[in-house]
């Protein structure tokens, strides 16, 4: 009889791996749970949604990003709120959570990652109907409420670690894209070369956290 073969490493997702890391380099820790699709417990909690059920098109990357997103947008009063101290069982807050989307369509669109990491739900027309610039000034208010998060985004202490995710992330879909089948999300990213990507205060090269930020630093 043959003996098992020892078996000392495992198989895992590459943007797993990134956003998973991400997430622990701005103080999240993330567990998958049957219970929610995404909630956060305001002491250092994300649950996201099991494997199966999630759509066929969502993934751990995209709702990690999107709570990050969330965070952003919210500042760092909301770290200690359960949910970013949003309401989604009406519509209340709203308009904040077209902010998030605006600010995550803005961030992803440096590298081409804006279908590739879209929102999901029933929010997803929102985010779909984005114009070029998501974050020009309109009559929607929730234009004003992303710009202030974008300065958040691009310019403190998470600025680095976002953004190097978003970069490993650009790195992989453009590996795998061409292997892919045109039904494949990986299809969806059009990747820019890093050189051309707009940088993140649109004028000069994103600052790269030298330490781990902290997440009372978010709005910084």
């Amino acid at each position: 009889m043959t003996e098992p073969r020892p078996i000392d490493c495992a198989y895992e997702d590459p943007l797993d791996l990134v956003w998973l890391r991400t997430a622990r380099e701005l103080g999240m820790r993330v567990e998958r749970s049957r219970e929610v699709f995404a909630a956060w417990d305001g002491a250092g909690t994300l649950r996201i949604a099991a494997a199966e059920d999630m759509d066929a098109d969502d993934s751990v990357a995209q709702l990690v990003f999107h709570e990050i997103c969330h965070a952003l947008v919210e500042g760092p009063d909301a770290w200690s709120l359960p949910d970013w101290g949003l309401e989604n069982r009406d519509e209340r807050h709203l308009v904040r959570e077209h902010a998030c989307h605006r600010l995550q369509a803005a961030l992803a669109d440096r590298h081409g990652l804006r279908r590739f990491l879209a929102v999901t739900t029933q929010h997803r027309p929102y985010y779909e109907a984005l114009g070029d610039d998501p974050l020009a000034a309109d009559d929607d208010a929730a234009a004003e409420i992303a710009r202030g998060a974008w300065e958040r985004a691009t310019s403190g202490p998470w600025s680095g670690v976002v953004d190097r995710a978003l970069r490993a992330t650009a790195a992989v879909a453009s590996a795998v894209g061409p292997f892919a089948d045109e039904a494949s999300l990986w299809t969806r990213a059009r990747v820019v070369n890093p050189a051309s990507a707009p940088s993140a205060d649109r004028s000069s090269d994103p600052s790269r956290a030298t330490t781990r930020p902290s997440p009372r630093d978010a709005s910084r």
